[in-house]
């Protein structure tokens, strides 16, 4: 059966057809490196894993594209804090985050682009927009004016009194109108900046991604991918200057986010002491299989509540896997995976907008069946 998927602009379940079946491409929100990735990081990297992999047993090219964002507010404050170098800190940090996403069995994307070496793309991008008037210079400050697109919240599918209430707008004189957002800020001396036709001063976050993809994706692909949380504002601004920019009417095709992920029923926060990181959980000795198993055990666009108890039953359901594979006397060659050769149940499953669960019981299945053999 072809692929399909949850498609958010459209709010409905879609069969996936690529803008061209010769080569797919992904594009995922990736991390800003300024602390170990936390348990809810990994998930959207797990999923968007399991998806690439789908696509690649499909399809015979596919573009996997995930950034990493090394130029951030966050950022600045984390070093000042720890009292090291900013380069030095995203350094670290960013190969801190690989290694821990490596220790969770996901593959490397195809392009791992960094925000720091597309300044350029960043600015000329900014100033198409501000030659269209979609966007505007204000007190060194480069903002994008939201009226100007007619389209604006589509994705997201709120109000305009609701988009400026969810983005917490920051009241400024030099706003023309309240929903407008910072593309370009002034950035002094003592902080990461670039010279720019507005002055010397550093990108806002959207503008990274929107750069980015067209870079190394073009002015539109098949899929956008990231975390529920992201829909609002940061894919809907991606939108909004990707489309006003390059003239499209679309910047992806299909958009996909994964849900929440709460602790024990709570939203994880260190001030409730239920703040969990990758590399803890390896470190108290629980497998990268069996992290990500539980990362898969709710299909992506549910809410999923991680719990040690639900690592315990992962690491239950990956030995009785195994068991049954020493049985049957078959060695386990990952990387010669053949979708072809996997039974139809299992790849139905997957291709029915990642059914994981449904999958992992099919896989119960022919590991109940090769018991009873």
């Amino acid at each position: 059966m072809p692929l399909h998927i949850h498609n958010t602009l459209t709010r409905q379940k879609e069969a996936f057809e690529p803008i061209d079946s010769d080569h797919v491409r992904l594009y995922v929100c990736g991390p800003t490196v300024y602390d170990r990735a936390h348990i809810g990081n990994a998930r959207p990297v797990v999923v968007f894993d399991t998806l690439d992999r789908l696509l690649r047993a499909r399809y015979p090219k596919v573009t996997y594209a995930r950034n990493i964002t090394d130029v951030d507010d966050k950022i600045i404050d984390a070093a000042a804090q720890n009292g090291e170098a900013i380069s030095d800190l995203t350094k670290r940090t960013e190969q801190a985050y690989l290694d821990d996403m490596d220790a969770l069995y996901n593959a490397r994307p195809t392009i791992q682009p960094r925000a720091t070496e597309h300044i350029d793309e960043m600015i000329d991008l900014i100033r198409q927009l501000v030659k269209l008037e979609n966007a505007y210079e204000a007190e060194g400050h480069v903002l994008f004016h939201v009226p100007s697109m007619e389209k604006y919240g589509k994705l997201s599918n709120r109000s305009r009194d609701e988009m400026i209430a969810g983005a917490r707008v920051e009241v400024a004189p030099y706003k023309r109108d309240p929903g407008d957002f910072v593309r370009w800020n002034p950035s002094p001396d003592q902080l990461p900046g670039w010279d720019s036709p507005w002055g010397r001063g550093r990108p806002v976050w959207h503008i990274e991604c929107s750069a980015m993809a067209r870079r190394h994706l073009g002015k539109t692909f098949d899929i956008h991918g990231g975390g529920a949380d992201l829909i609002f504002p940061h894919h809907e601004n991606e939108i909004a200057q990707s489309c006003c920019a390059f003239g499209t009417d679309f910047m992806a095709k299909y958009w996909m986010h994964n849900g929440y992920l709460v602790v024990e029923g709570e939203k994880m926060s260190k001030s409730l002491g239920n703040f969990i990181t990758v590399r803890e959980l390896l470190d108290e000795g629980h497998s990268g299989e069996a992290i990500r198993l539980t990362l898969l055990s709710a299909q992506y666009r549910q809410a999923l509540d991680f719990n040690r108890e639900g690592l315990k039953q992962s690491q239950s359901s990956l030995d009785r896997f195994y068991r049954a594979l020493r049985d049957a006397a078959t060695e386990l060659e990952v990387e010669s995976f053949n979708a072809a050769a996997a039974p139809d149940a299992l790849m139905a499953a997957l291709e029915d907008d990642l059914n994981t669960p449904l999958a992992l019981s099919v896989m119960h299945e022919i590991a109940a069946e090769q018991n009873k053999a």
